[in-house]
Formats: structure tokens, sequence, C-alpha cells
């Protein structure tokens, strides 16, 4: 999607400044980000004037899964580890979360999507959100694939799953049994 020589749909909209964080992320990540897009955007409750759907990116932030992107900007948001010792991630997310918990107040909970298994994501986002920081109980033992079917089957059913608190969930476990197979819908893809 990066080439230069690259002239395939979304590269050429990226090119152009016309591809979403989002729809590039889909294509990045494949099933597990389109799951969790999908998801967001079917469930997301903000207050009135904030975005619903935030994306945590390596060196930008927090961002609206709906910011435009130029080759450029893919390109320097996406220059750092996700590490909590690189400070070219970590500090970015920290102020845009402590910006979003301002602006929610103390009665808006957040709905972390991410992997809740590792610290880089929660380990920030728990400092700043504290009990207001809720996942899917339904994602305890499973991988990055599994959670993206999940959350697919879960949009396109309009069935939420159970939010519990990180700070005080189980969120390791047994792998539980694998999704059955589910038909293939081109909205799906997100693009």
């Amino acid at each position: 999607m990066l080439r230069e020589e690259a002239t395939f749909p979304l590269a050429l909209r990226l090119r152009d400044g016309h591809l979403t964080l989002g729809e590039a992320f889909s294509f990045i990540s494949g099933l597990y980000f389109r799951g969790k897009l999908a998801y967001a955007k079917a469930f997301a409750q903000p207050p009135a004037d904030t975005d619903g759907v935030l994306v945590i990116t390596a060196c930008g932030g927090l961002l609206p899964s709906e910011t435009l992107l130029t080759r450029e900007a893919l390109c320097d948001i996406s220059a750092a580890s996700v590490s909590l010792s690189d400070a070219r991630y970590r500090l970015p997310l920290e102020r845009d979360a402590r910006l979003l918990a301002e602006r929610l107040g103390t009665s808006c909970e957040v709905v972390l999507l991410g992997s809740v298994a590792t610290p880089k994501y929660v380990e920030p986002l728990l400092n700043i959100f504290g009990e207001r920081l809720l996942f899917p109980a339904e994602f305890a033992g499973r991988g990055d694939m599994s959670r993206g079917g999940l959350m697919l089957r879960c949009a396109r059913s309009g069935a939420q799953l159970t939010y519990v608190p990180v700070a005080t969930a189980q969120r390791h476990g047994a792998r539980p049994p694998k999704l059955p197979p589910m038909p293939f819908a081109w909205s799906d893809l997100g693009m």
C-alpha cells in the first residue's frame, strides 16, 4: 500500500489523501482490526462532540478511525514501536487519553477492544481511566483472530459483549472453543 508503484484502489486513495485510518489499519491488520472497527462502529455511544471510535497508533496517540491519511501521515503515525519503553508511543497515548478523560468526565466508561493480556495498552490507559476502563470478558483466552471473528459476529447480530473493568477482571484464561465458521460478507471488509 505504501509503494509508489502500487495501483490497487486503497493505495491510490491513500496517495490522494482519501483513505481513512480505519480502512488502512483494516488492510494492514486483516480480520482482527476489521472486527474491532465493525464492533466499535456498531456499538459506540459517545457523548456529543466526541469521537466514539478511536485507534491507538504507534506514535500518533489516539486518532479517530475516520481520520483521512496520506502516505506520509501513515508513515509518521507508524514510526515508533508499540512499547511502553518508547516515549514516542507512550507520551502521545497518555496525552490523548488524558484529554479524552477530561472531555468525558467521570460518568462515561471507555471500552478497550485491544489486547488486555499485555501491559502496552492497558497500563497507560488504566492509569488514566481507572475503573472506567472496560473490556469484553469474552476476550480472556482468545487470540487476535478469534477476537476479530467474535467482534464481527457481534456487529452482524447486534449483540454486545459483556464489559468488565480491566482493573479487577481476569484478563487471561483457558482458550475457549473455536468459533463456528462464519459466512463471508463483503461488508465485513469495510472498504
